[in-house]
């Protein structure tokens, strides 16, 4: 392999742990405004930021922060001069990464090949997710779909980080998540195909159990 691309949200990132920062969030919210009962007003929060983005057309890119403008709209009138800095605390103190995500990217930065993020989320979102476990410099390249305009599958995402890297997609893993956005889309672009938690199916080339077995197949 010339190059390996790595997903954010449930390969590197812990996804439950996000939800833990969710919860934390809106419960000091709840403590220092009094909006009402924590778990009403998660649930309020939830559904409008998952609206959000199950409006969008096909594989549009919509911004996440742009859905928790829209979420906290709909529990309260909270500037965003107050709401961010607990928002971003409670991400920063609350996510976790996968096991073995961040020594298997550190080993693999030592290495003589590529090591490029495609992922679905906000430029800013992603590069501070990244930094917070220490990898963001790790990285040669980093492609997000607020940079293309468009989510995965679109084979925008993968041409934009295949022509970032300058390598061949046969020569290229990507390592996802999802099955039709991360295995299909890559699998259509041409790329060998790593699954840590997608379903099973033939898009999937390498099946991980753990994140530090990329390291024997690149």
């Amino acid at each position: 392999m010339d190059a390996t691309f790595w997903d954010i949200g449930g390969v590197i990132l812990d996804s439950s742990s996000v939800r833990t920062a969710h919860e934390r969030f809106v419960a000091e919210l709840c403590e220092r405004r009094e909006l009402g009962d924590p778990d009403a007003v998660l649930e309020t929060w939830r559904a409008e930021l998952g609206a959000h983005f199950r409006e969008r057309e096909g594989t549009e890119f919509r911004s996440a922060r742009e859905g928790y403008e829209r979420a906290m709209a709909a529990v309260g009138d909270v500037p965003a001069d107050e709401w961010e800095p607990i928002f971003e605390r409670a991400l920063r103190e609350s996510i976790e990464a996968n096991p073995g995500a961040v020594e298997t990217i550190e080993a693999l930065s030592e290495r003589d090949l590529h090591l490029g993020v495609i992922s679905d989320v906000d430029t800013a979102e992603g590069r501070r997710i990244l930094e917070t476990f220490g990898v963001l410099d790790r990285f040669d390249s980093i492609t997000t779909s607020e940079m293309v305009g468009r989510t995965k599958p679109d084979s925008a995402m993968f041409e934009a980080a295949l022509d970032a890297a300058g390598v061949e997609p046969e020569r290229s893993l990507m390592i996802g998540d999802r099955y039709p956005h991360d295995m299909e889309g890559a699998k259509r672009a041409g790329m060998r195909t790593a699954a840590y938690g997608a379903d099973d199916g033939p898009a999937v080339d390498h099946r991980l159990t753990d994140l530090r077995e990329i390291l024997e197949i690149v």
